[in-house]
């Protein structure tokens, strides 16, 4: 029975160890990507993690915060909306867009494979070969 206590102990110690790391590297992170930040306050928040651990953390995320934040949204990549005009248009009929392709296949615009994809695609069906 003390091993099953000794376990969840040791569980809920790695837990807290893992988190603190985590917390450490979003703020060692963070302290790298603030270019306004001079480089003594960012050695001083360093070397305030390395001796006063807790405290700093702590001290960091509530001073810190907001620009934290900030600073993470602007490096994360973001999806650019597409700005050109094109718009596919419908086709006809699927026999008019297996005539294109077959006239693409024939001036060696494309391959064989590319042939059946797209008269697989005209004609509603997955295509699975190449």
């Amino acid at each position: 029975m003390p091993y099953i206590t000794d376990l969840i102990w040791l569980m809920l110690w790695a837990f807290y160890f893992v988190a603190y790391l985590y917390v450490v590297i979003v703020i060692i992170t963070d302290l790298f990507r603030d270019h306004q930040l001079n480089g003594w306050f960012k050695a001083l928040w360093i070397i305030a993690l390395v001796f006063v651990p807790l405290l700093t953390a702590l001290v960091y995320i509530i001073a810190r915060g907001r620009g934290m934040a900030e600073r993470a949204q602007a490096a994360s990549p973001r999806a650019v909306a597409e700005n050109d005009d094109y718009r596919p248009a419908p086709s006809a009929s699927p026999a008019d867009d297996i005539a294109k392709a077959k006239q693409l296949l024939d001036s060696g615009v494309i391959t064989a494979g590319e042939f059946e994809a797209l008269k697989s695609k005209a004609l509603g069906h997955q295509f699975y070969g190449a």
